[in-house]
């Protein structure tokens, strides 16, 4: 017998951007693996060989019952997301869930020494693409009876709540999203329109690689003597969200590993 989250998720196309590594290729994983019988999933990002790697271990892992389908998308080029619908196969155009899971941190430099093409990348993913994505797919939704359904679910941050030294960009980016996830709710609120926020604190992911320009040995510092997040970790909050009852809207979601409580305060393990 099928679990309600199955029969609630049954059925639907899911798109999931930034689906490539971390936390969006673990959710694209999970959806699978919850219902594995009739789901369509679209997974978007810029590395297209990693979206047909990730394709290829859903099939292999839950069979033929999840369709996936990889699509090569830069969230921070309005062009790309502008054409997302409209070049989608007819069968993958009925989207009733979308994670906007994109995003990146760049630097740790303070003002007034930080790298404009930094901003820019950050503000461009984080907080432009989101919104934009959030615009090329709202218009479906609201075809639907009852003012409109669908899931608009917003990867944010704690970095979105508190800001921190040398994270004033992205702390920025993750306020705007939160600003802009609030009002897009309340504009909603005649609608079946559920729009959700998942803010993890400290994940494990290529966030922090990416942060260093490449330099490993400062990102697994980040990470040293504690026991950070998984994207597993955050990926079922995500598809626990999804797969409520329509008239449950888990809006608003803090997930910190235990030994943190804020994102200047982590507590590490000394040997």
């Amino acid at each position: 017998m099928a679990s309600a989250v199955a029969k609630r998720l049954e059925g639907k196309t899911i798109v999931i951007t930034g689906a490539s590594s971390g936390i969006g290729y673990s959710t694209a994983k999970e959806f699978a693996r919850s219902s594995p019988k009739n789901l369509k999933l679209i997974v978007t990002a810029r590395r297209v060989d990693r979206l047909e790697q990730l394709a290829k271990e859903i099939k292999e892992e839950v069979g033929d019952g999840v369709k996936v389908l990889p699509v090569k998308l830069d969230v921070s080029n309005p062009e790309e997301v502008k054409n997302f619908v409209p070049s989608l196969p007819a069968e993958f155009q009925d989207i009733h869930v979308l994670v906007n899971n994109a995003g990146l941190v760049k630097g740790v430099a303070q003002a007034p020494d930080i790298n404009p093409e930094d901003i820019d990348i950050m503000f461009s993913t984080n907080v432009t693409g989101l919104i934009n994505m959030t615009q090329a797919i709202l218009p479906i939704f609201k075809k639907r009876d009852e003012g409109g359904r669908g899931d608009i679910i917003n990867v944010g941050s704690i970095a979105g709540r508190e800001a921190y030294p040398g994270g004033s960009i992205y702390c920025a980016t993750k306020a705007a999203v939160r600003s802009f996830t609030d009002a897009l709710r309340k504009e909603l609120i005649s609608t079946r329109i559920r729009v959700i926020e998942i803010d993890p604190g400290q994940v494990e992911t290529e966030f922090s690689i990416v942060r260093y320009y490449g330099d490993k040995a400062k990102a697994d510092a980040v990470y040293a003597g504690c026991e950070p997040l998984t994207p597993d970790d955050v990926a079922e909050v995500i598809v626990f969200a999804a797969s409520r009852r329509e008239n449950v809207v888990i809006a608003d979601t803090l997930i910190f590993p235990s030994h943190q409580g804020s994102p200047g305060l982590i507590h590490r393990k000394t040997t």
